[in-house]
């Protein structure tokens, strides 16, 4: 049998790890405050008995199973059952609503569902009529689903039962059937975030994947002994990557934290070595800190900022390359006992070696934030298309303005129009059932089109602008990247998200949600009352509080390009409501487009305008809110913090 360093399929990855690991941890799960840990042996076991129980009900090479729900170990299993008989494993966002799901499965083919519990699974129900090719469902947790009787329902332990009967029955099928597997085999179909329409399915080979894991591992340091938390959701190609590839590649273990809800609890009692998280992520840990800054006793608060102050001036010194006066280091040093060390623990960063932010840009801001206070936090730069990775930061070079260094055997090159261009081993397949959108953005030549606009620096690093079809001009001739400007008002703890308008305009003005937990504890602290989202958003006290946190943000912004006009939204942009997407991006057609009226009152300089919030539920009805929402103007402000 193949060495790890020579398998080529994610199948036999696990055969290696069960015969060189078996004895070792490879992924827990937190169950009633239980961690159950499952060693590579019993891994490989469950997906050969799953893998085989599917071939019994019929499953064949080609067909699509899809997974859904929180990150749990018998979904991972599924993925890769599947992946052993040849077929294609199909991850799905837990919280899509009824219209995306139907679309995906439909698109996808699933003949096969994996879902987590009765949630998921009353969403297929409902779906059924519109899904004429699948054939089974299968659930993970039975509660609520015991007095459940359709002939195509069954249980995770059903087909693993069924999968040791036919295994008796068939000997030596489960390891004849990966054999069969070939690297250019499709592996898994990841949905991309579909910011421009309907997502597309790209189509990733077991060598793309492996090929990238194989890369990730030459340019960072991966251990066998790592912790890694699989909280991401399972249908973002990052987790892919990550808790199921790079777990099979390296050998270290993964854990599933028991809930949503407990990730920060699970985070912080586990202590990963590793951490990979998108910038709300951070921008949240960011917020939780600053909150219980600002909640603390008058001392506290004082000791908390002095060491601030002091770690961000010691970082910035250190990412120009020059020395840290002995003073600064001394006082760090206090900080570090006071102030850092607690702050990381708190987080669950104590033990963090490397600690990645991707799938986004990171404010510059929130970034030395967490680089000063010792988290070795890095940007990496991927896409669904290029399996998750394209660039990465060096431990001594880690920058809030770059994505950093391309990757062995990753090629980078830069269009006539500023567009990143990629080419290397992990390049999808193509997008499933859309060859002209492949040929869109794959040329002839095998370059891949990022759509992404950016440089090369003149240390090597990637430097992305923001989306080139994004990236504009405002009236004078300004450049506009609406981006850049997002990430500093999300900078803080009061912003939850922000869209940005300038792209041929006289001046900027910006759309702001704000962060309901932050700004209620803020209201609730001065005695201002509030029945909703809508009314609090809407309190002139809340407005003034989000004009000094814009004027705040528009200190360090060219003149030109400063925030002049601003709206707080009655809602938080939402993906049911198509306006972000599962990744938390901006869909910037459809909001231009929701929001026509609102960008028309901004440059008629209008006090006032009416707006239309429909929301969306999670089996796809809808509901509309009618309001009249104010338009302020930034200009000279006083502070409302004290």
């Amino acid at each position: 049998m193949a060495q790890l360093g020579e398998v080529t399929t994610l199948p036999r990855l696990l055969q290696a790890n069960a015969r060189e690991r078996g004895g070792r941890p490879a992924i827990r799960e937190k169950d009633r405050g239980i961690w159950q840990t499952h060693t590579w042996r019993e891994y490989h076991d469950h997906v050969r008995d799953f893998a085989l129980g599917l071939a019994a009900l019929g499953f064949r090479r080609g067909e699509a199973l899809s997974v859904i729900g929180d990150n749990r170990p018998r979904l991972y299993w599924a993925q890769l059952a599947a992946q052993a008989l040849g077929g294609v494993a199909v991850p799905v966002y837990q919280d899509s609503i009824a219209r995306e799901l139907s679309y995906v499965w439909g698109h996808a083919e699933a003949t096969v569902i994996v879902a987590e519990d009765q949630e998921q699974v009353d969403k297929i129900i409902s779906l059924r009529d519109q899904l004429p090719g699948l054939r089974y469902v299968i659930y993970d947790d039975p509660r609520g689903l015991t007095q459940v009787r359709f002939d195509w329902l069954k249980s995770f332990d059903e087909v693993e039962e069924l999968g040791r009967k036919h295994g008796a029955q068939h000997p030596g099928l489960f390891e004849a059937e990966v054999d069969r597997g070939r690297p250019d085999d499709v592996a898994m179909i990841c949905y991309t975030s579909g910011t421009t329409g309907n997502p597309k399915g790209a189509m990733l080979t077991h060598a793309n994947v492996v090929s990238t894991a194989r890369t990730f591992m030459s340019a960072e340091d991966v251990r066998a002994d790592d912790e890694w938390l699989c909280y991401l959701p399972m249908a973002w190609v990052g987790d892919s990557l990550y808790s199921l590839v790079l777990s099979l590649t390296a050998g270290f273990c993964c854990n599933c934290p028991e809930s949503p809800e407990t990730v920060q609890r699970d985070l912080r009692e586990l202590g990963p070595t590793t951490v990979l998280a998108p910038p709300r992520i951070w921008e949240n840990m960011l917020t939780s800190v600053q909150v219980r800054a600002a909640d603390a006793t008058p001392l506290k608060r004082w000791v908390f900022g002095r060491c601030q102050r002091a770690a961000e001036e010691a970082e910035i010194l250190r990412s120009d390359g020059k020395p840290v006066p002995l003073g600064l280091r001394l006082r760090c040093a206090l900080g570090e006992f006071f102030v850092y060390g607690p702050v990381r623990d708190q987080l669950g960063l104590r033990r963090a070696r490397w600690a990645y932010t991707g799938g986004a840009p990171l404010g510059p801001d929130t970034f030395r934030f967490f680089r000063a206070i010792g988290v070795n936090l890095k940007q990496v730069y991927g896409s669904t298309e290029s399996s998750a990775l394209i660039s990465i930061q060096p431990d001594a070079e880690a920058n809030p303005t770059s994505a950093g260094r391309p990757c062995p055997g990753i090629e980078v090159r830069i269009a006539d129009r500023g567009e990143v261009l990629i080419k290397s081993p992990g390049i999808f397949k193509g997008y499933y059932k859309a060859e002209e959108a492949t040929r869109e953005v794959v040329d002839p030549d095998g370059w891949f089109h990022t759509g992404d606009a950016g440089f090369l620096d003149p240390r090597g690093h990637l430097v992305i602008i923001d989306r080139a079809k994004d990236v504009g001009a405002m009236q004078d001739g300004t450049p506009f990247a609406p981006q850049f400007i997002e990430n500093k008002l999300k900078f803080s703890p009061y912003i939850r998200e922000a869209v940005a308008f300038g792209h041929e305009k006289p001046f900027v003005a910006a759309m702001v949600a704000i962060d309901l937990n932050t700004v209620g504890n803020w209201a609730e602290r001065r005695g201002i009352p509030y029945t909703s989202y809508m009314d609090l958003s809407q309190k002139p006290e809340v407005r003034d509080l989000i004009r000094e946190e814009i004027a705040r943000g528009n200190a360090t912004l060219p003149d030109s390009t400063k925030i002049r006009r601003f709206l707080l939204l009655t809602k938080d942009l939402e993906a049911d409501d198509a306006e972000m997407t599962r990744t938390r991006k901006v869909r910037r057609r459809f909001v231009f487009e929701k929001y026509a009226r609102v960008i028309e009152a901004f440059y008629a300089e209008e006090d006032e305008v009416p707006l239309s919030t429909v929301i969306t539920y999670e089996d796809g009805r809808q509901a509309t809110i009618q309001s009249r929402v104010r338009i302020a103007d930034v200009g000279a402000v006083e502070p409302v913090h004290v």
